[in-house]
């Protein structure tokens, strides 16, 4: 719930704290950031010391963390907070996936797992309405506030049915040196892809991070090789299994991410509707995941995982195809279709790829494995985010000044501001002397035409990915 919850209230957080939009976007960039870089060091620290004891003290610095976050008197001590929010959620994550994983025999794994992130999916469908409850009566600081009781609740059931595991090696040690090359480097690659977009993507300042990153990373990957006891280990990437959960996450991140930043957009901007109507109509994908997700998890005890993966990126490719058909008008109906079948094929994808993740490794190595997997989902989030970013402003600035120019000249620079910050175009271009109702008119065709150019990308990838998967799963027929 926290990772769709604290959308909600970004505009209040910036109004009461003053803080700029660019310090405002850092509310969610930095909890990304901290959440990728956390996720395979949480995962090696559960296997070593023990899955529940991880867990506990992931709820606990996150209910800590969250108190600060309430509390907070500045935008400079609120994104520290959402730091370790993002760092505690890595060991929320890593921990408790790894832990239902332990609990259940391998033909019941599935249908555990489903049900674990069928509530995953309540909590995101819940998170944007819940935060837009919250913000109206109590304020911003309650959607941070309410974790407290919620992590409360969660101690008093974990406490009784939770059972400790850990690997059975007890010479295994944490790699120190390879906890700091991977943190700093997994930092630098999402510090990259968050800022490419301000800082320019040929800038000295971007190539210096990707450049400091991928040395890292490299200087990374030559110390586990050696190391006794490395971080990750590198086999985990020669391994088809792992190769095709590893695919399967990074894509599906990839889609969500890009999609559910471009969605409420598209209502807010065609359909000038209000919070609760975009979060009432986001549902069908929150809620078909949620209800779909215990369902695919017993198909997938029965069957695998990898033939429900190909389907999940056939739906995400369905769901795409129909958004690239979406006009500067609303269909509800056609809209509900396009939104479930995501869903339906998001609920395919992320039980499965983590049932094929944890199959790939030895039951030791399964912390390790989840971090190693959600590393990449979110990192194929942010990359899919910036990409989907990149294509919606070149299309939507392309079509601007071509379709205004005999009435309006536009620079490429000014076209490129006015797509940047549709919410505000109407405004803008309101000045140049057109028509109100050819600026609406206007406002709405370029912001269509971003979104068709993004949903058209989105749709290569699904296949591609449908296709990747497919091919991994043939040659290992063959061998």
């Amino acid at each position: 719930m926290d990772f769709t919850i604290v959308n909600t209230v970004i505009p209040a957080i910036q109004a009461d704290l003053h803080a700029s939009v660019e310090q405002s976007q850092w509310i969610i960039s930095i909890f990304l950031m901290a959440l990728c870089a956390s996720m395979v060091v949480a995962g090696r620290l559960a296997d070593l010391h023990g899955r529940r004891l991880l867990l506990y003290l992931g709820m606990a610095i996150f209910g800590l963390s969250s108190l600060g976050a309430g509390l907070a008197g500045s935008i400079e001590w609120l994104i520290p907070f959402r730091f370790i929010q993002g760092v505690s959620c890595a060991a929320l994550y890593t921990a408790s996936a790894a832990i239902v994983s332990n609990a259940f025999p391998e033909g019941e794994r599935g249908r555990a797992i489903g049900i674990l992130f069928g509530v995953n999916g309540i909590g995101l469908a819940i998170g944007p309405v819940v935060g837009g409850m919250l913000v109206s009566g109590f304020g911003w600081r309650s959607v941070f506030l309410v974790n407290i009781p919620l992590i409360l609740l969660s101690f008093a059931i974990c406490l009784r049915g939770v059972h400790e595991s850990r690997s059975s090696d007890e010479s295994e040690k944490v790699d120190w040196l390879g906890l700091v090359l991977l943190v700093i480097s997994v930092s630098g690659l999402m510090l990259g892809i968050t800022q490419g977009i301000k800082w320019g993507w040929t800038s000295s300042q971007t190539l210096s991070v990707f450049g400091v990153a991928v040395i890292l990373l490299v200087i990374f990957v030559r110390v586990e090789r050696v190391k006794p006891s490395p971080l990750i280990h590198v086999d985990l990437f020669f391994n088809r299994g792992f190769i095709v959960a590893s695919i399967a996450t990074f894509s599906l991140a990839f889609f969500y991410c890009a999609a559910f930043f471009l969605m409420p957009m598209y209502l807010k901007m065609i359909g000038h509707l209000d919070g609760f109507m975009i979060g009432t109509l986001l549902l069908p994908t929150t809620a078909v995941m949620a209800l779909a997700s215990p369902v695919v998890g017993r198909i997938t005890d029965h069957i695998g995982p990898r033939p429900l993966l190909m389907a999940g990126f056939l739906l995400l490719a369905l769901s795409a195809a129909l958004q690239a058909r979406f006009e500067n008008s609303l269909s509800f109906a056609y809209i509900i279709t396009a939104f479930a079948a995501m869903g339906l094929g998001w609920a395919c994808i992320l039980g499965p790829s983590t049932v094929a993740a944890l199959a790939s490794v030895p039951e030791r190595l399964g912390g390790v494995a989840m971090g190693a997997s959600w590393t990449l989902h979110n990192l194929g989030g942010a990359v899919g985010l910036s990409i989907a970013t990149i294509i919606y402003q070149v299309f939507a600035r392309n079509w601007l000044v071509h379709a205004v120019h005999a009435r309006v000249p536009l620079s490429p620079d000014t076209a490129g501001a006015i797509v940047a910050d549709p919410l505000s175009a109407a405004a803008r271009l309101s000045t140049s002397g057109m028509s109100p109702e050819a600026v609406e008119q206007v406002v709405g065709q370029f912001f269509v035409h971003g979104y068709q150019a993004s949903m058209w990308m989105l749709l290569a990838i699904c296949l591609l990915a449908s296709g990747t998967i497919g091919l991994c799963i043939r040659a290992r027929s063959r061998t």
